[in-house]
């Protein structure tokens, strides 16, 4: 069944081959405007890149609003630096997710035979391996969310919780396409126990991304209050 599927589904193939859109070298604007094309590249990998930054630019956004209190602008000053740097990594990483996507699709539209079978090895551990280092970057900065959510300028409580959605969709994203990379070596001839066996720091990042969700989750309803007072559902 899992072979039908990566025959079949071209979502995160990179399906046209044409070049990857660059997050630096174009608007939003033309950037969407690509990712909304049906040629994977970018495609759900390059958005959870772009999610982070969003992310990191309002977390960013809620430390400079942040007065110190007992001394505390030397934290906040990390802070900023600390999530502008993760802005300008996340979109690096969007990048290369979108090189890895058209890699992994060059490699599904190859003949059948061993040198299909050794590219889509290739391409999906390489893939896997961007999602994952984009997973990991992110759960980087749950810490520093939750130090806004409790520590932040209250006024921009609403602006955290966005951050939290922002960062949430960026690691679920990475979770998500480092599952399906790995099992996509079951078209290669892998079997799933196997995979798990090569490499099992990779493969044990999905399990990681998913407390990092959870944990995100729990921040999110326990400032929803404050952020959201009007909804009473």
């Amino acid at each position: 069944m899992l072979v039908e599927m990566f025959e079949l589904g071209r979502a995160r193939t990179g399906g046209s081959g044409c070049s990857a859109m660059n997050t630096h070298d174009s608007t939003l604007g033309q950037w969407t405007e690509a990712l909304a094309e049906s040629t994977g590249s970018p495609g759900g990998g390059a958005g959870a890149g772009v999610m982070l930054a969003l992310a990191a630019s309002l977390m960013s956004m809620v430390a400079g609003y942040t007065e110190s209190d007992g001394g505390q602008q030397d934290e906040i000053d990390a802070l900023i630096d600390r999530a502008q740097s993760l802005r300008e990594t996340a979109l690096k990483l969007a990048d290369e997710d979108s090189a890895a996507s058209s890699a992994f699709g060059a490699a599904f539209r190859l003949d059948p035979g061993e040198r299909r079978d050794e590219a889509i090895r290739a391409a999906s551990i390489e893939a896997a391996k961007t999602s994952a280092a984009l997973g990991e970057k992110a759960m980087g900065a749950i810490e520093d969310l939750f130090w806004l959510a409790h520590q932040g300028n209250p006024a921009l409580i609403a602006d955290v919780v966005v951050a939290c959605g922002a960062l949430r969709g960026a690691i679920s994203g990475a979770r998500t396409n480092v599952s399906f990379d790995l099992a996509s070596l079951t078209s290669a001839g892998q079997s799933l126990e196997q995979v798990a066996e090569a490499d099992p720091m990779l493969w044990g990042s999905v399990e990681r991304f998913n407390a990092a969700i959870r944990h995100i989750d729990t921040l999110t309803v326990a400032v929803d209050d404050r952020a959201a007072p009007t909804d009473k559902g």
